[in-house]
């Protein structure tokens, strides 16, 4: 309803938001961080978070192209080794919160501003050069563009709709799925039931993290820049998108059905209040309103629930 009403709104004050223009732009933009949120969904529903995900946005790309551009690799072999670079920092992640029993906001706190911190190390604080790119298969694969009528389409769009169908299919009708909810729902009730709650919670850190990689990687090919800053607040907006989605805060619900929904939510409010002529500073007012207002509905959904009307 409130997608609906957002794209009412900011078509009847603006009618070129409807343009094939924008509508292209806005999903261009909704995949990159809808990579991340796809994973984050999990991750909540398990009942952790992970706040470098911003981090390896920025930092996944630097890799890559600093061993590109230094002839050490090609493009296809860098790709990789940023993506395992990302997985062992999620491996990191995950077996500090689970063996050492840190709370996961203090341990990916930490991690986000290692990573951060080694990626303006690299550059000295400078983007890497991308534009060597052109032509490279890998570029075409991860983000090709071409037309369907008037509509710029960029494959990276069919990335993250495999990315949703898959995580949504693994949420909800599989085992593991269940032992993701369960995880979150009650850890001792699933240890009890065999559910291997440790494992369970390493292996979404390693998700989250190669999820951000990819979508780092992906926006440094379509922009033609590796910044080190890059994606810097990401990880507050990724977790505000899955929230809105319907995801508990305290793990144990969550869909990527309605994580999808929040991605929109919050992109189409960020690319229509620019269109309507709102300062775009003004963007976190809206995304805190939407958050609190969201909160006090589920909260409300829930006491309903719990007492049965």
């Amino acid at each position: 309803m409130l997608l609906i009403l957002e794209i009412a709104v900011f078509a009847a004050i603006n009618p070129a938001f409807l343009s094939p223009l924008n509508v292209s732009n806005t999903l261009t933009f909704t995949v990159e961080l809808g990579l991340i949120a796809l994973a984050m969904t999990l991750l909540m529903t398990a009942g952790e978070f992970d706040l470098s995900v911003g981090s390896v946005f920025g930092f996944a790309p630097v890799v890559m192209w600093t061993l590109y551009n230094a002839g050490l690799t090609s493009l296809f072999v860098g790709f990789i080794v940023a993506l395992l670079i990302a997985a062992a920092i999620g491996l990191f992640n995950g077996l500090f919160v689970t063996r050492l029993k840190i709370p996961s906001f203090l341990v990916t706190l930490g991690m986000l501003l290692v990573v951060r911190g080694t990626a303006l190390f690299v550059t000295n604080g400078f983007p890497q050069r991308t534009w060597s790119a052109g032509g490279q298969w890998l570029a075409t694969l991860l983000v090709g563009d071409f037309y369907i009528g008037p509509f710029r389409v960029y494959a990276s769009l069919f990335w993250f709709v495999a990315a949703a169908v898959i995580l949504g299919y693994l949420l909800t009708e599989t085992k593991y799925g269940n032992w993701i909810q369960a995880t979150g729902g009650n850890a001792s009730a699933a240890r009890a039931r065999g559910v291997n709650v440790n494992a369970v919670k390493v292996w979404l850190f390693v998700l989250s993290a190669v999820m951000s990689a990819f979508a780092g990687i992906i926006s440094s090919i379509r922009t033609s820049a590796a910044n080190p800053n890059s994606g810097t607040g990401y990880e507050l907006e990724v977790i505000a998108m899955v929230v809105i989605g319907g995801t508990a805060l305290t793990g144990g619900r969550g869909t990527i059905l309605g994580t999808v929904l929040g991605i929109l939510i919050l992109r189409v409010m960020r690319n229509g209040i620019v269109l309507v002529g709102v300062p775009g500073l003004a963007y976190n007012i809206f995304i805190g309103a939407i958050i609190l207002g969201m909160m006090a509905l589920h909260s409300w959904l829930e006491r309903r629930h719990q007492a049965g009307t």
